[in-house]
């Protein structure tokens, strides 16, 4: 590959990365051929990690224009033809205190926005509603304890059945279905090895444990199909894990949840059963 090209494309990444350009489009929820960057945020944690990539980004291509220059410097002003007679210093206190105070410095310039980020991400704020997420070998089990215990089973819709517009390896039969502009408080735990619930839009990434509940959150702005896989290996059919988060109205939320009601039995079990027994 010609060096122009190469520069090329480091120009392009830059550029892209700078101005926020991300993996998916305003049309797109999963990443397109081509893509760039991170994927559009739609919750206010992915905000913030996106505004935190992008100040790493200038602070990490400030660092290696420094660098490049000084060993340009280097090389030109001290080889052995320019400079026959070198210098003996070994000591700079000005060079030597520089060199020392400048990472300090930057280290702390990005750590004071990590720990915001971190905390944000960590410390779970009063949430509107609860959904528990468990991971099994190899699909996504969803439970609303607070919408009367509605249990559904999430398989991935092999590639004979997509529909137009399906995304493949990406499309599940069922969703996790929340309301816009809510807060969803999400528990995580797996039955039987360690999965991981991520979906990249909601800046959300945690290990589903067997024997353990994790929990993470989101607020979703905006309403559509947000699409994540598992992202822990967990056996042969780990790449067959999709998650899909479907993010309607309230209204739409309000009437999805008593449908769900109204179709469960006894037990309120009766979808859940009924899609084991598919498999």
């Amino acid at each position: 590959m010609r060096f122009s090209n190469v520069f090329g494309l480091f120009a392009t990444a830059l550029a892209t990365g700078l101005l926020g350009g991300g993996f998916a489009t305003a049309a797109h929820a999963t990443p397109v051929d081509g893509g760039l960057g991170l994927q559009d945020a739609v919750t206010p944690v992915m905000h913030d990690i996106i505004s935190f990539h992008n100040m790493l980004l200038w602070i990490i291509t400030a660092i290696v224009i420094l660098v490049a220059v000084l060993l340009g410097i280097v090389i030109v002003r001290f080889n052995s033809r320019a400079n026959p007679s070198p210098s003996k210093t070994t000591h700079n206190t000005l060079l030597e205190v520089a060199w020392t105070v400048l990472p300090v410095m930057i280290l702390v310039v990005i750590a004071i926005p990590s720990f915001r980020l971190l905390y944000k991400e960590v410390v779970i704020p009063e949430a509107d509603m609860t959904v528990k997420a468990v991971g099994y070998q190899w699909y996504w089990g969803y439970e609303y304890p607070d919408h009367g215990d509605i249990e559904l089973i999430s398989n991935m819709v092999e590639d004979a059945d997509l529909e137009p517009g399906q995304p493949r390896l990406f499309t599940a039969d069922e969703a996790m279905v929340v309301p816009v502009d809510t807060t969803v408080r999400v528990i995580v735990t797996a039955a039987d090895v360690i999965h991981a619930f991520a979906v990249p839009q909601f800046g959300v990434k945690i290990d589903a444990v067997p024997g353990r509940l994790n929990e993470t959150w989101f607020r979703a702005e905006k309403t559509g199909m947000y699409y994540g896989q598992c992202s822990e290996l967990c056996g042969t059919r780990h790449a067959f894990m999709p998650i899909n988060v479907k993010v309607v109205t309230q209204e739409e939320f309000q009437a999805w949840t008593e449908q769900q009601q109204a179709d469960a039995g006894a037990d309120g079990k009766v979808k859940l059963a009924q899609a084991v027994d598919a498999r």
